[in-house]
């Protein structure tokens, strides 16, 4: 059973939660859909592998159909800290561009099982049955802490084995060099107005939904 504390800094407000589901045709047949909800997750760590180092805090939010509406529903929205692995390393580095003190995190953030068992909660209540999928900018290195949080502390990974990545659609969708599809360049280029990267899990998460949707938005056009 958790106890109240653990889950005392956790954002789950579940009960309205935006959806933003794609259907389409399954290639064998007419009869059967596949709905997929979009999820932008950003993370912040204290260093650069899982394991070694500790996952610190978690944003995510539902992809909308439209930018307009990003931000608009606080239940299509998750963010937690976490406490530090006991005896896992730490970059100071790291640390300084999060702005995170480890002391702190050892008594605000929820304990990783707590987290990543609220995190799923979450999901399943925003995606109902559609297929959660992960997106990131620079997805691998996102990815790789939460697949190993969610293996380690929960035996299982609600988003699969697969993540979406920003850079390399950006990439794919303009035929850029893999140098050109930097978050400042695609800036540019997308007509964006945002700043850079905030390293606040929960803000960058919704700025990454902004640049998937201008991708996509471009390629429509």
């Amino acid at each position: 059973m958790r106890r109240a504390g653990e889950l005392s800094n956790l954002i789950h407000l579940f009960p309205s939660a935006a959806k933003n589901l794609k259907t389409m045709n399954d290639s064998t047949t007419n009869e059967r859909t596949i709905t997929e909800c979009f999820i932008s997750v950003d993370v912040e760590t204290s260093g650069p592998v899982p394991g070694v180092f500790s996952l610190l805090s978690i944003g995510a939010c539902v992809v909308p159909e439209d930018v307009t509406s990003l931000g608009d529903d606080p239940a299509a929205e998750f963010y937690c800290t976490l406490k530090p692995l006991p005896g896992a390393s730490s970059d100071p580095a790291a640390l300084a561009v999060a702005g995170f003190v480890l002391d702190e995190l050892a008594e605000s953030g929820s304990t990783p099982e707590a987290a990543m068992l609220s995190f799923e909660e979450w999901l399943l209540t925003v995606g109902g049955s559609a297929k959660p999928i992960f997106v990131g900018l620079n997805a691998p290195f996102d990815w790789s802490f939460v697949n190993y949080y969610f293996h380690r502390f929960l035996g299982r990974n609600p988003f699969g084995f697969t993540a979406l990545d920003i850079k390399a659609l950006y990439m794919g969708s303009t035929g850029c060099r893999w140098e050109d599809a930097r978050s400042s360049r695609m800036l540019i280029e997308l007509g964006l107005t945002q700043k850079g990267p905030s390293h606040h899990a929960l803000e960058d998460a919704k700025a990454q939904a902004e640049f998937f949707l201008a991708i996509r938005r471009k390629n429509s056009a």
